[in-house]
């Protein structure tokens, strides 16, 4: 859609024939508007005190107050590092679900089912690349972030 299929041929997708793509996106978004900010609760998680005592390390409290770490995803006080975080994590979600011809719960539930080996090789490396981002890189982004 923006001209990145004229470097590569990897990208090279004609949009147009799968625009209902473009409106279930803009439908995500407006589900996503309806949910925060209508059908949400003051009540946090329940997590272990490990996970408190780790989460707390790092600058991360609101973990009582809702489902989300207000200290990421607020939009009060936004700075370019939150900004480049989340467009970060959006183009390593978009490129791997193309690279790997579909997104974790795709490959773990109807590609499993199937008893398809591409589906278990991407759902073994979905589940090894949550071990290392979780245990190795998150940690590093939210002091990085916060």
């Amino acid at each position: 859609m923006l001209g990145a299929g004229k470097i590569s041929s990897f990208f090279d997708y004609d949009w147009r024939k799968d625009s209902w793509n473009l409106f279930f996106i803009l439908g995500s978004a407006v589900g996503a508007f309806i949910a925060v900010n209508f059908l949400t609760t003051d009540t946090g998680v329940i997590i272990s005190d490990s996970s408190k005592e780790a989460l707390n390390a790092v600058g991360i409290t609101s973990y009582t107050k809702s489902l989300v770490p207000i200290e990421l995803y607020s939009f009060t006080d936004l700075s370019i590092t939150k900004i480049l975080i989340w467009i970060t994590g959006g183009v390593f979600v978009g490129f791997g679900t193309r690279y790997a011809g579909g997104c974790t719960s795709g490959h773990a539930i109807s590609g499993l089912s199937n008893l398809q080996l591409t589906s278990l090789v991407a759902v073994i490396g979905f589940f090894i690349g949550g071990l290392i981002m979780t245990h190795l890189i998150l940690n590093f982004i939210l002091n990085w972030a916060l």
